[in-house]
C-alpha cells in the first residue's frame, strides 16, 4: 500500500510540473499548482489510505487543510493575475520592432525626401550586417531604407529583425561585434564589462558618434512627483532615499527598477552614478523549461510607487504609454530642444560601433562599404534621418 501511495503521489506531482511547464502557464499559476500538488495531494492520499482507521475528526481536519491550501493557491493566482495586469515598460518587445522594420508596408521608419547619396547593390547589402539596441532600431532602419536596395525580388529575411539587419539588443549586439557576425552595432557606449570582454578577446571597439539622446526617469502618472534633482536620483539608486515623502511625494516606499547588466540604459545609469554603489535590483522569478526557476532583473512594472529609466525616444514614441510620466531633472524637462542646448543634465551620445583586433586599423579603414555607410550617416542626409526619426543630430 505504501509503495502504491508513493507512486501515485509522485506521478501526480511529475504530471503537474510537466503539464504547467510545457503548456506555458504563467509563473504564479505554476507555483500555485505545484503548491497544491506538494501539500494537498499527500493529504488526500492519506485520507484515502486511512479512510478505514482515521478518526472522524482527523478526516475533517484533512478536508479543511485541503480546502485551505486550495484557497491560498487561488488567492496567489488572483494576486499574480492582478500583478500581471499592471503595465510594463520593457526594452525587448518584438511587436515594437516589427513596427519599424525597413521597407515594411506600414513601417514607422522614416524616409529620405530625396535620393540618397549612397546606394548599395544587393551583394554589398548582404555583406554589411547591422545590429543594435532596441531604442535605436528606428534610426538604423531609416538608414537601411535610404541605402540598401528595396525588397522587390530579394530575400525577404534580409530586412527582418532576424536577417542581416537585426535587432538583438545592446548586450547581444556587442557580443556579435566580437564574434564577427555583426559589422556595425548601433548602441550607447559600452559598459566596463563589455570593454573588458573585448580586451579578453584581443579586440577593441571603435565608436563613431552619430547623435544624441536624453537619459530619462519616469514614474506612474498618478505619482505627484514631477521633478527630481540628479543628487536625488543618485540617492534613490544608492538606497539613501527610500520614501517618496523625502522628495515631496506621498508616504510610500520607492520601488526603483533597474535593467539587465550591460544593457544600454543600465550602463547609462552606472555612468550617472559615477562609482556610487547601486541598490540590489528588483528581481522577478521566471519559470524555465522542465519547471526550472530562474531569477532575472524585472522589467519596469508601473506600480504607483515605482521609478524606472530609459531613453526619451523609446519611452515617449516607441512605448507611447500614457500611464507613465517623464520627470524633469534639476528643473529641466527632457525635450529635443533641451538636449540640443545641453540644458537637460543627462544627455547620452549614441554610436555606430565597429570592432577590430587590437593594433589593427578599424573596420571602416579596411572595408570601403563600411566606410561609405558611416560617411552617409555623418552626412547632412544621415543627420537629417536622425532628426526625422525623433533623436537629436550632432552639431
Amino acid at each position: 500500500m505504501a509503495a502504491a501511495v508513493v507512486i501515485f503521489y509522485g506521478g501526480l506531482l511529475l504530471f503537474a510540473v510537466l503539464f504547467t511547464s510545457l503548456t506555458g502557464w504563467p509563473p504564479y499559476a505554476q507555483y500555485a499548482l505545484w503548491a497544491w500538488a506538494v501539500v494537498s495531494l499527500p493529504l488526500a492520499v492519506i485520507a484515502l489510505a486511512g479512510r478505514r482507521w482515521l478518526p472522524r475528526r482527523a478526516k475533517r481536519w484533512l478536508g479543511f487543510g485541503t480546502l485551505g491550501v486550495l484557497a491560498l493557491c487561488l488567492a496567489w493566482c488572483g494576486f499574480g493575475a492582478w500583478r500581471d495586469s499592471i503595465p510594463t515598460v520593457d526594452d525587448d518587445r518584438a511587436d515594437l520592432l516589427r513596427e519599424y522594420e525597413p521597407f515594411g508596408e506600414d513601417t514607422k521608419a522614416v524616409w529620405l525626401e530625396e535620393p540618397s547619396a549612397l546606394r548599395l547593390d544587393p551583394q554589398e547589402a548582404r555583406n554589411l550586417t547591422l545590429n543594435g539596441a532596441t531604442a535605436l532600431y528606428p534610426v538604423y532602419s531609416a538608414f537601411v531604407q535610404a541605402v540598401y536596395p528595396g525588397p522587390a525580388g530579394d530575400d525577404p529575411i534580409l530586412y527582418s529583425t532576424q536577417g542581416i539587419v537585426r535587432c538583438d539588443g545592446t548586450i547581444t549586439a556587442y557580443e556579435r561585434l566580437l564574434d564577427g557576425t555583426t559589422d556595425i552595432a548601433f548602441a550607447a557606449a559600452p559598459s566596463q564589462a563589455q570593454l573588458e570582454a573585448a580586451a579578453a578577446a584581443g579586440m577593441e571597439y571603435h565608436l563613431t558618434p552619430i547623435g544624441r539622446e536624453a537619459f530619462v526617469f519616469f514614474v506612474n502618472s498618478r505619482n505627484p512627483v514631477t521633478e527630481l534633482t540628479v543628487d536625488e536620483i543618485q540617492g534613490i539608486y544608492t538606497g539613501e532615499i527610500t520614501n517618496w515623502r523625502e522628495v515631496g511625494g506621498e508616504d510610500q516606499s520607492i520601488r526603483p527598477f533597474q535593467r539587465a547588466e550591460d544593457s544600454g540604459s543600465q550602463s547609462a545609469l552606472e555612468r550617472l552614478m559615477d562609482g556610487l554603489p547601486l541598490v540590489e535590483p528588483e528581481l522577478e522569478d521566471r519559470v524555465g523549461t522542465m519547471g526550472g526557476i530562474i531569477q532575472e532583473v524585472a522589467s519596469y512594472r508601473n506600480y504607483r510607487n515605482a521609478i524606472g529609466f530609459s531613453f526619451r525616444f523609446y519611452a515617449t514614441e516607441m512605448v507611447e504609454s500614457g500611464d507613465i510620466r517623464l520627470l524633469a531633472l534639476d528643473g529641466v524637462e527632457p525635450t529635443r530642444e533641451t538636449i540640443r542646448d545641453e540644458s537637460y543634465p543627462i544627455t547620452e551620445t549614441f554610436y555606430a560601433v565597429t570592432a577590430a583586433p587590437v593594433g589593427e586599423p578599424p573596420l571602416q579603414e579596411r572595408d570601403s562599404t563600411v566606410a561609405a555607410f558611416l560617411d552617409l550617416i555623418l552626412s547632412d542626409q544621415g543627420q537629417q534621418l536622425i532628426e526625422q526619426t525623433g533623436y537629436v543630430a550632432l552639431e
